[in-house]
């Protein structure tokens, strides 16, 4: 495959906008986030369009990481069951 893999920053037309718009608030992005989505008519179309992205892009971060996670798990699995037949196959000599 030759797609670019970091394909999304060329989707953020404003890097570090939406949070300094947060920092300014007091808040942090998430909360940001949650407060401009809740209340999509008290703001800019545009800060409502940023915070929709900033809440899908942690949700794609936290789906990657419980994916990394099971990846582990499943390494250290199959780590246990190769020491397991190579002990078997010690005892058996």
């Amino acid at each position: 495959m030759a797609e670019d893999k970091n394909w999304i920053q060329g989707a953020i037309k404003r890097p570090g906008a939406f949070s300094a718009k947060a920092e300014k608030a007091g808040k942090s992005t998430a909360e940001y986030a949650a407060e401009v989505t809740a209340n999509p008519e008290e703001y800019e179309k545009r800060t409502v369009r940023q915070a929709r992205l900033a809440q899908t892009l942690s949700k794609l971060r936290k789906r990657r990481k419980e994916r990394r996670e099971e990846r582990r798990e499943r390494r250290g699995e199959r780590r246990e069951r190769r020491e397991e037949r190579r002990e078997e196959r010690r005892e058996e000599d």
